[in-house]
């Protein structure tokens, strides 16, 4: 049964369905906006009146071990949109930490609000309290709206905290293998479609040049690649023109996708990929570093009936969570760069999977993926004994 504790109606019952259950894909769970909780193992909602807090922290898996996953703190427009993307977004985590070889399972933390007006210290210490009291089976990590040093505060008051700040023993920013690991997917889709790793001279489109972005802007660059960007944030785009002047910039995102291009790189928020940009879209390829692109069940098919090559988001952009996940055993930042350089190969075996099975790509890293966590998740049934 997955808990479901809601201070405005208490403790109560919801039926949990097992992972990977046979012919539903990741996509198909994903898609429709707010979920049902089954499959869920808990969704627990913490409140502190005079902090303001107000966050969700869901686990959908813990056959693997203990759910990593990080805190989003983003101002939702209602609860219904911030419990949709924490379910969503906690199910991804699960898959991702699958397919990227950690024995973790899968969860997410959403705080409601905006961190630049409502963020304090009492706030993000009385977030650690709630998560001290799931007694380490989730284990948080930053996401959107927070940093490292948000991170060392929350772990004041928890010891299942990674993320942290280097000086604090911490990984530092988790967007610099996030960003290495897109790379190196992107290296492998190139290298199956084109039949070279090399970007030399390949137009890429970035959408999103924050965090991650941005960081990925510098290994396309380095690479040889052309590179085109748009976000929102003029500020943002000012950052990379100062860093890297010759990067040309979209005067809109329909001016993105729609131009001619070889790499379609989404590096914002979810569901960037649409009917409409499918249509648009003229890339051969797209690989990017957020979470939950497809907007909804069966566009990776449409994409893949376009030609389009879909590097599965959850897989190429796993280098964060390998990167802060690398801190639970003393963090050794040539240890994570080197699991995160593994993302090539892993990428490559999905695309090869997917075209002997006669699947789009992202059917062949669920597949995968549900695999891994029955599998190994049997094994605890196994009595160890002490």
């Amino acid at each position: 049964m997955a808990t479901v504790i809601d201070p405005a109606g208490g403790p109560g019952p919801a039926e949990a369905g097992k992972a990977g259950a046979a012919g539903e894909t990741h996509s198909e769970r994903t898609a429709g906006g707010a979920l049902s909780l089954a499959g869920h193992e808990q969704v627990v909602f913490c409140h502190d009146g005079p902090t303001g807090l107000r966050a969700i922290i869901a686990i959908y898996s813990t056959a693997l071990g203990p759910s990593l996953g990080g805190t989003r703190f983003y101002p939702y427009l209602t609860q219904d949109a911030a419990i949709a993307d924490v379910l969503n977004l906690s199910k991804a985590m699960a898959y991702k930490n699958a397919m990227a070889g950690l024995d973790l399972g899968g969860g997410k933390a959403v705080i409601i609000g905006d961190p630049g007006v409502i963020k304090t210290e009492a706030l993000l210490r009385a977030y650690g309290r709630f998560v001290q009291s799931l007694n380490g089976r989730y284990i948080t990590a930053c996401d959107i709206g927070t940093y490292c040093q948000d991170m060392d505060i929350v772990a004041r008051e928890s010891r299942f905290v990674t993320g942290r700040t280097e000086p604090d023993g911490g990984a530092g920013d988790s967007s610099v293998l996030t960003a290495l690991g897109v790379f190196q997917g992107m290296r492998a889709a190139a290298d199956h479609a084109w039949g070279s790793p090399s970007l030399e001279g390949r137009v890429v489109a970035v959408e999103g040049v924050g965090k991650v972005g941005s960081h990925l802007v510098g290994h396309l660059i380095s690479a040889g690649a052309r590179v085109t960007i748009f976000d929102v944030s003029e500020a943002a785009v000012a950052r990379i023109l100062s860093a890297y002047p010759d990067v040309a910039v979209a005067a809109s995102r329909t001016a993105l996708i729609s131009g001619d291009i070889d790499v379609y790189a989404p590096c914002a928020l979810g569901g960037a990929i649409d009917d409409d940009t499918v249509s648009a879209l003229k890339a051969r390829i797209v690989c990017g570093g957020a979470n939950n692109q497809l907007a909804h069940q069966g566009v990776d098919k449409l994409l893949e009936d376009r030609g389009v090559l879909y590097a599965p988001d959850y897989v190429v952009n796993a280098g964060g969570v390998i990167q802060v996940a690398d801190e639970l055993q003393g963090f050794n930042f040539d240890r994570a760069k080197a699991r995160a350089e593994q993302i090539f190969d892993t990428t490559k075996r999905i695309l090869a999977v997917a075209g002997q099975d006669g699947v789009p790509p992202a059917a062949a890293a669920d597949r995968m993926a549900e695999r891994r966590m029955s599998e190994v998740g049997r094994l605890r049934s196994i009595w160890l004994g002490g």
